[in-house]
């Protein structure tokens, strides 16, 4: 086996093998990367016994071999290799590694240990891979990082006729992102969140559309040089949609940088503990006030308002910047009170929702 590649193409494919591949784990040989030379270039294979990838590099490639290499050493060697170009070769059990004046040899394994990866599934769904990225990494935020909260660990995933639903909440928040799209299917299924972060990362990369497919007990994205299997979690989340309020006092529209720089400034003084700023509306003004320990901040900005006059709300600032870090323009505030769920929406993408529950005071 001899293969040929740029060193950055190989570098940036080994980086996210690497995300994925354990450092521990309690079967050794998910440690691995599994190297296969074919006729379509260099396929790379690594799993966390969670989730799976498959890349695909091109490569000049003759001959062809399967080995296993350790899955991180590898990443670090071609790094800091001092070419532009790598070969690599095997003699014998030895993957041989040249870039410019630097040579090495690294001990491989036999492929055969290496767990199959869950890569066989129908097709459920065509989709345009950035545009679901993009729904994924819009709600990530919202999911809960506590493992006592169980299912809202993960990040939902609705196909419904017409369009696609992201979901993620922890309890406090919620996200929701729907991205019309011409399905013809009623499926519903939950993504771990950390499978979430390397899926968006894939897709981020990808051009054109994936095929989306389910297989018993796992969400299965494809398209050309990848193939990605993620272990689904069991059960869905509890009815959300009755937590967003039908009626509104006071809607409220806001250049959503702004406000998100203002709660940095002022969150500076808040309680450490829950992290309160306080929103005070007026018409068309609005001050975001902080007070704890060391002092008080408040800072005026101008918004454009509708409905009822003034009202006071209390939030956990950490909350409220996670639902406004999707939104690129005008953010829709919309409250019904200050002891009920607020909804944040993006004016210029109608497909986000945020809801935040206000701090009780």
């Amino acid at each position: 086996m001899q293969v040929r590649l740029p060193k950055r193409t190989f570098a940036e494919a080994l980086a996210m093998l690497e995300r994925i591949i354990p450092n521990r784990a309690s079967n050794p040989v998910l440690t691995n990367l599994r190297i296969e030379a074919t006729g379509e270039g260099l396929r790379l294979q690594g799993s966390s016994g969670e989730l799976d990838l498959e890349l695909t590099v091109p490569a000049e490639v003759d001959g062809e071999a399967v080995r296993l290499v350790p899955g991180h050493l590898i990443g670090q060697v071609v790094r800091n290799l001092p070419g532009e170009l790598v070969e690599l070769g095997l003699e014998g059990e030895q993957l041989i590694i040249d870039s410019g004046s630097f040579s090495t040899q690294l001990a491989t394994t036999n492929p055969d240990e290496f767990p199959p990866l869950a890569f066989d599934a129908a097709s459920v769904a065509r989709l345009p891979a950035r545009e679901l990225g993009r729904a994924l990494a819009r709600v990530r935020y919202a999911a809960s990082g506590e493992d006592y909260r169980a299912i809202f660990r993960g990040v939902q995933l609705e196909l419904h006729p017409g369009r696609l639903r992201s979901v993620a909440s922890d309890g406090f928040r919620l996200a929701l992102y729907d991205l019309p799209l011409a399905l013809e299917v009623e499926r519903k299924f939950v993504v771990p969140a950390r499978s979430v972060d390397e899926i968006v990362r894939v897709l981020e990369r990808t051009e054109g559309d994936l095929n989306l497919g389910l297989a018993g007990a796992h969400l299965i994205l494809a398209a050309e040089g990848f193939r990605m299997a993620a272990s689904l979690m069991e059960g869905e989340f509890p009815d959300y949609e009755r937590v967003i309020p039908p009626e509104f006092a006071l809607e409220v529209e806001i250049d959503a940088a702004a406000l998100k720089d203002s709660l940095k400034r002022v969150k500076v003084l808040a309680d450490r503990n829950n992290h309160r700023v306080d929103l005070v509306f007026g018409e068309g003004r609005l001050e975001v006030v902080a007070e704890g320990d060391y002092g008080r901040g408040v800072e005026r900005l101008d918004v454009e308002t509708r409905g009822g006059g003034s009202m006071v709300l209390a939030y956990n600032a950490e909350y409220l910047e996670g639902a406004l870090g999707p939104v690129g323009g005008k953010a829709r505030l919309r409250f019904s009170g200050a002891a009920s769920p607020s909804v944040i929406q993006d004016v210029g993408d109608e497909g986000y929702l945020a809801v935040v529950v206000p701090l009780r005071v």
